[in-house]
């Protein structure tokens, strides 16, 4: 048996059926909630290693669930709902989601999704993520790549594991044009177009903690249907 813990929270039964099945066909543990109060409760209790989120529970909001969650652990949170509007997915990872996915999905992605989150989580308990001993600097954009921070002027970024690792991707390639199929194989392990819709939203929400409350300055910029690039700011090299 696989010793990665899932907490499954998803009122709908076949859905919670399809992922549950799922995840014992491959060797997962997992745990079951079907709202707000029993999520809570459920990752207060067992401090599971991933979260799968729906949002639409009958107690509350799932975006509620994030931010309760988030008071005390920064365990990995995969939204998944059928909201695919942009302003639902922005809320859920400006709330500190690490990941969206939007129904109906395919069981193959759901577990390359996983695959990553593991993949991370390991990387990071082996403390090979970033180099030890690194820090990046660009304007008044700070990343200590050993901390696992990062900072605009002075202030640390508020940032979800999703958006630090693409800002650290952008920032160890500044001033070249990153392709969408580059970037979302960094991140998710895969090029497909929902992970692609997925890093539009996440690149918007890291653009906006980036850029706001500066005027004129603007570190990501958008190549049209090709991808995205870090900007040297006031001439400060990597």
């Amino acid at each position: 048996m696989n010793k990665f813990q899932i907490l499954v929270v998803e009122d709908d039964p076949p859905i919670q059926n399809l992922i549950a099945v799922t995840l014992k066909t491959h060797d997962y543990k997992y745990l079951l909630a079907r709202n707000a109060k029993e999520a809570i409760l459920q990752a207060s209790t067992y401090n599971p290693d991933v979260v799968f989120l729906d949002l639409g529970l009958p107690d509350a909001d799932g975006v509620e669930v994030i931010h309760r969650i988030r008071e005390w652990s920064n365990m990995p949170i995969i939204v998944i709902s059928a909201r695919s509007e942009d302003e639902d997915k922005i809320e859920a990872l400006d709330a500190g989601a690490d990941d969206y996915l939007t129904k109906p999905f395919s069981v193959e992605e759901l577990l390359a999704r996983l695959r990553v989150m593991q993949r991370r989580l390991a990387l990071l308990d082996a403390g090979k993520e970033t180099p030890e001993s690194s820090v990046y600097e660009n304007g008044t954009l700070r990343i200590d790549f050993a901390a696992g921070c990062a900072y605009l002027n002075e202030e640390e970024l508020k940032l979800t594991p999703i958006e630090y690792r693409l800002l650290c991707i952008l920032a160890k390639n500044t001033g070249k044009v990153l392709t969408h199929k580059y970037i979302t194989q960094k991140i998710w392990g895969s090029a497909w177009d929902t992970n692609v819709a997925s890093l539009r939203v996440f690149m918007a929400t890291l653009r906006k903690k980036l850029e706001g409350g500066q005027e004129n300055v603007s570190y990501i910029q958008t190549h049209v249907g090709i991808g995205y690039r870090m900007m040297k700011v006031d001439g400060k090299e990597e």
